[in-house]
């Protein structure tokens, strides 16, 4: 009898794991909470989980967005070994962890690329290749596409992913970037000749779009529906006429991204496209474009040439409103730069002529010697009258740093002027040469807030504070001077001024610094009791 109860015990022991195998509490969860799941894994993990059930599968396909990176691939040790890799090429580190280890680092990095790759291309086969006898997977709907993968001769299977994507599920969002194989430029992937898709019908749905590292620029005319368009790292090779057509061939587009593209013809991009719908254009990095000609951009409202020079040609732009401009020119390298300094002094009109309504405006003027100068005539307050909030960052501290004096005579209504000098080089330039600044009638009536980080208290310093407390003596409400801080960029268009909390001056700094500046400041209307001046 004892005996048949151990047999009863055991037997009740061997089926316990059974009885939790059918008390699955994942599976009693509804659809939508397995969806939210779902949507919180990459699309590799995703499309494993589909192997699990029929259920599964039938929810995979239901994703509204599909996500390949082979970032998500690559191990951490990777990543480890091209920081090594390029560390040792700009260090020295050969010293220190040995030449061996680094020249063994590029044969390892090769590997993991590889590897990364086929498993890339395989998920990828596997999904186009999952389809059901009831053609289901062709009568998906999904919303966004985003592909990120490593140029290499056996990409076929992206361009048919995209071409899918398109034609039979309908989408709305496409982002495809071709990243180069470690220490490999440029990259080298192209989509077929006959574009992105093949039912062109079928393309006008397409309506976010950001292509990076293709050889040539993929038709867009098809696209008639497309409204944003981000392109990166487009080779030498892409012609002028390809960057021209775009303001063209799409005339719905209303948002423009040129990131780090490069063009074969070196001179300048010409936008005339009086009939076009673009609100938003954003030049970033595109070192080999001389400048942009803006012809006619009717609808523009926002614009950041950030390292092209832009030349407005004509008064077509009257709903511009934000505008952030960087250009840096001149090298401490350069045998030519003193003849460049002494014979270079641009003036604002050259990158702020016809743009009288805007109302928003950062300017990043860089470079080793001061190259923009006041006008030869008197300044013009019509330049910008309807300006309101102004941005005057990483002004070198070995230029003349009162020029911003030029955009506050150019803007009478302003509100907020911020100023950011840059922190101090390693390389440190001599002083280039002060402005000699005229004597001017000049009043403020709406500045209530100027704020200057990167303040020390230099003699240039203390007349551009002297001269806007002077100018602005009825609406001035806040002025703060600190000594370190930063710009915190909050888009292209507006930013945030991050400061210290706690002051780096003695009390004898300060008091002897807040005499300097409120010396020669004229009385009216009681000025110093106005404002509330911090000196941190």
């Amino acid at each position: 009898m004892a005996r048949r109860g151990r047999d009863r015990i055991l037997h009740r022991r061997r089926r316990r794991p059974q009885a939790a195998h059918d008390d699955n509490r994942i599976s009693a969860l509804s659809d939508d909470l397995l969806l939210v799941i779902l949507r919180r894994l990459d699309t590799r993990t995703a499309l494993g989980a589909g192997l699990f059930s029929r259920r599964w599968a039938r929810l995979v396909r239901e994703l509204p967005a599909i996500d390949f990176r082979v970032d998500d691939i690559l191990p951490p040790r990777y990543r480890r070994l091209v920081h090594l890799h390029r560390a040792s090429k700009v260090t020295d580190l050969h010293y220190i962890v040995g030449t061996a280890k680094v020249e063994e680092a590029m044969p390892d990095i090769r590997r993991h690329e590889r590897r990364a790759m086929r498993a890339l291309t395989s998920s990828v086969e596997n999904f186009l290749g999952a389809q059901p006898a009831d053609d289901i997977l062709c009568r998906r709907k999904v919303n966004r596409l985003r592909v990120e993968f490593f140029a290499t001769n056996n990409t076929g299977c992206i361009n048919r992913l995209i071409t899918k994507a398109i034609d039979a599920w309908g989408l709305d969002d496409l982002e495809a970037i071709a990243k180069p194989i470690y220490w490999q430029n440029p990259t080298i992937h192209a989509f077929p000749s006959q574009g992105l898709c093949e039912e062109q019908l079928s393309a006008s749905r397409l309506r976010s779009l950001k292509l990076g590292g293709c050889m040539m620029l993929p038709p867009l005319h098809q696209h008639g529906a497309l409204t944003t368009l981000v392109l990166q790292d487009l080779p030498m090779s892409t012609p002028e006429s390809a960057y021209e057509g775009i303001f063209t061939s799409c005339p719905q587009l209303q948002v423009l991204h040129l990131i780090s593209c490069q063009c074969v013809d070196v001179g300048e991009l010409i936008v005339d496209a009086p009939m076009s719908e673009m609100r938003e254009l954003v030049v970033d990095k595109c070192d080999l474009f001389t400048r942009i000609g803006l012809w006619a951009l009717p609808r523009l409202e926002r614009l950041a040439s950030l390292g092209t020079r832009v030349r407005f040609e004509s008064t077509s732009f009257p709903c511009l409103r934000q505008c952030n401009i960087a250009l840096c020119l001149g090298d401490r390298h350069d045998p030519t730069r003193q003849y460049f300094a002494s014979r270079t002094r641009l003036k604002l009109g050259m990158f702020l002529g016809c743009t009288p309504d805007i109302t928003d405006l950062v300017i990043r003027f860089t470079g080793a010697d001061r190259w923009i100068g006041p006008s030869s005539s008197s300044p013009s307050s019509s330049m910008l009258p309807s300006l309101r909030r102004l941005l005057i960052a990483d002004v070198p501290r070995s230029w003349d740093v009162s020029w911003p004096r030029l955009l506050l005579e150019t803007a009478p209504c302003l509100e907020i002027l911020h100023i950011h000098i840059a922190l101090p080089g390693e390389e440190e330039d001599e002083l280039s040469g002060e402005i000699p600044w005229q004597p001017t009638m000049l009043a403020h009536h709406h500045l209530r807030e100027f704020v200057m980080v990167g303040f020390e208290g230099t003699v240039r310093q203390l007349y551009l504070v002297r001269f806007v407390l002077g100018v602005c003596c009825t609406a001035l409400r806040h002025v703060g001077m600190f000594k370190k801080g930063q710009v915190r960029d909050k888009g292209h268009w507006d930013w945030e001024m991050v400061t210290q909390q706690h002051s780096e001056w003695t009390d004898e700094e300060k008091d002897n610094t807040l005499k300097q500046i409120m010396t020669g400041i004229p009385s009216c209307s009681s000025t110093a009791s106005q404002f509330q001046l911090v000196l941190v």
